[in-house]
């Protein structure tokens, strides 16, 4: 179990939160959460590059010139890969580069690398009433009273999306805004400071509290 300071929009201690989550065990920890970011990773890739192999480029049907008496290297093929405009060696073809992990495997990397940057959690009171329009700037002063540096890379996790909060965020450079039920473990290590709700903190329990 972790406790944490709670804060509130203008950034004074108002009370505690506590995020109690079963985590991976020490000596096998960095592995999990490892092997679910190279997971991650590798299922965002597309897939779709590709390149000509010899057989596929267009031309290269006349042998170039005869085998023997020019002086030249004998050559059956203008497309060959050692020529300009030939065909690729071992090029890169479309492929599927996804990764399998099972459901608990995956859960249990969420919950370490969430808990494993507990010194890096700025929790704080529920705020989308403070911002009754969107307003960046307002935002902005509130993650500086939190304790964000400026050009931090921050992630906001909220119990819910609030179009205030998602609209004024969304203009923050290196600001990510994520709902408590869509964690991922690249947006989670990839954050200098991760912002959370109390709300979040207990839909997070809710949702990944027990497997």
């Amino acid at each position: 179990m972790v406790d944490c300071v709670v804060k509130d929009w203008q950034g004074a201690e108002v009370g505690q939160a506590s995020l109690d989550l079963r985590v991976a065990k020490e000596t096998s920890a960095a592995h999990v959460v490892h092997r679910a970011l190279v997971r991650q990773m590798n299922n965002a890739r597309q897939g779709t590059a590709s390149t000509k192999t010899r057989a596929e480029v267009s031309g290269g049907g006349r042998k170039p010139w005869r085998q023997k008496g020019t002086g030249r290297a004998r050559a059956g093929s203008n497309r060959s890969p050692l020529w300009r405009g030939g065909g690729v060696t071992f090029g890169p073809k479309p492929r599927d580069y996804s990764t399998k992990m099972n459901r608990k495997e995956r859960r249990l990397a969420l919950r370490t690398a969430l808990v494993g940057r507990t010194d890096d959690l700025i929790v704080v009171a529920d705020f989308a009433d403070q911002l009754s329009r969107p307003k960046t700037k307002e935002l902005v002063q509130a993650l500086n009273r939190w304790g964000v540096e400026e050009g931090s890379k921050v992630l906001i996790i909220t119990a819910d999306r609030d179009e205030n909060i998602y609209l004024s965020a969304r203009n923050i450079d290196r600001l990510r805004h994520i709902k408590a039920d869509g964690l991922n473990v690249f947006d989670i290590l990839n954050a200098d400071k991760i912002v959370i709700t109390q709300s979040a903190i207990a839909k997070i329990q809710e949702v990944y509290g027990e497997d």
